[in-house]
């Protein structure tokens, strides 16, 4: 099998300065000693960050001043800066558009529930697999984010439930990008998300979700990585010939290639595997492909999350109807595969799965 990078080469305007949440606890320490400061300022200026979501030198009153502003300068630069803010569901979702340094546009969605609280991130400001279903897709790759504005899209929305005496709860890498295309920096960002505070926010790994469209060799490589993380398959078709069309990586790695790699995630962390499937009006929701899944499903640690096909600008593709959609959860039960349709949570701010595109009009 032909081999593909594990991290794609994307365009680059320039990645942005380091920052502490790129480091580990040990780099951190050492780029403060550079600093020709003591290393236990390291630990001091993480727990602002991490622990009490702050990043103004002004309000870390236990540092001396001239040693605030060097190491904010140093380990605090600005990366991304808000510049829209769009709310629905009562102000129960709330999508953010964020310009880095360069002038790069992502965008990241917050999602209150009664019982959690849920960020979906970006990982790349566009998208290089041109599924032609999504906008984030459809508009290209502009370039990798950093470890950094990874954790700062989830940084900033604890600060915005700090208000409310809440917490982020929930992860889930299915905003702009492919996560597994960025995925060193991604691994990274996991690790600073789920270490103990204050290394780290101290979000459980089993609260964090790294979705994919079949990227199979960066599947092995990240069940080796030891995570609990979940892993969601961006499958969306259960034959290679529609598929191929509808996720272009499919002409890389097949259905088959793409299960097997998930099935060993399953069986090395335990963790049940989320099969996403976009069902698309007269496209992919045909009784014999909802059997066809369910055969090929059956029998593993899996659910299926079918979800409505949410418009994007242009798109001549619709959402099932109502009761095509009931008989293919029905099939797919009928072979023993639990299966929910997703909350279509977002959609009217352009929130929602595959709407997030980045554009400031």
């Amino acid at each position: 099998m032909t081999s593909l990078p594990l991290v794609f080469d994307a365009p680059r305007r320039g990645m942005p300065p380091r920052h502490l949440a790129d480091l580990t606890a040990a780099e951190r320490k050492a780029a403060v000693e550079e600093l020709g400061l003591p290393g236990y300022r390291a630990r001091q200026l993480s727990t602002h960050y991490f622990g009490r979501l702050v990043d103004d030198p002004a309000q870390m009153t236990d540092l001396p001043a001239g040693v605030r502003d060097t190491l904010s300068a140093a380990l605090l630069p600005s990366l991304m800066q808000s510049i829209r803010e769009i709310s629905c569901d009562n102000g129960e979702t709330r999508k953010t558009l964020w310009r880095a340094q360069d002038g790069t546009l992502v965008e990241s969605v917050l999602m209150r529930y009664p019982d959690r609280v849920t960020m979906c991130v970006s990982s790349q400001a566009g998208c290089g697999m041109a599924c032609p279903f999504c906008a984030t897709g459809q508009n290209g790759l502009t370039r990798n984010l950093s470890t950094a504005e990874i954790v700062e899209q989830v940084v900033a929305g604890a600060r915005t439930l700090s208000i409310e005496d809440r917490r982020v709860s929930n992860v889930v890498f299915m905003g702009m990008g492919e996560p597994l295309a960025n995925y060193n920096r991604v691994l990274a960002a996991v690790r600073r998300l789920t270490d103990p505070q204050p290394d780290g926010l101290g979000i459980s790994q089993r609260s964090i979700t790294i979705s994919t469209v079949g990227l199979v060799p960066a599947i092995h490589r990240l069940t080796a990585e030891g995570l609990k993380t979940r892993l969601a398959v961006s499958l969306h078709a259960p034959d290679d010939q529609l598929r191929d069309s509808l996720v272009p990586v499919n002409n890389r790695w097949k259905v088959a290639d793409v299960l097997d790699a998930a099935w060993g995630y399953a069986e090395q962390t335990g963790r049940r595997v989320s099969i996403e499937y976009a069902l698309i009006r007269d496209i992919n929701d045909q009784p014999w492909r909802a059997d066809m899944l369910g055969e090929l499903l059956a029998g593993q640690l899996v659910h299926v999350n079918l979800i409505p096909l949410n418009p994007t600008p242009g798109s001549e593709w619709d959402a099932s109807p109502k009761p095509v959609e009931r008989e293919f959860v029905r099939r797919l039960r009928s072979h023993g595969i639990s299966t929910t349709v997703r909350d279509t949570r977002g959609r009217e701010i352009a929130g929602a799965c595959g709407q997030l595109a980045g554009a400031e009009g």
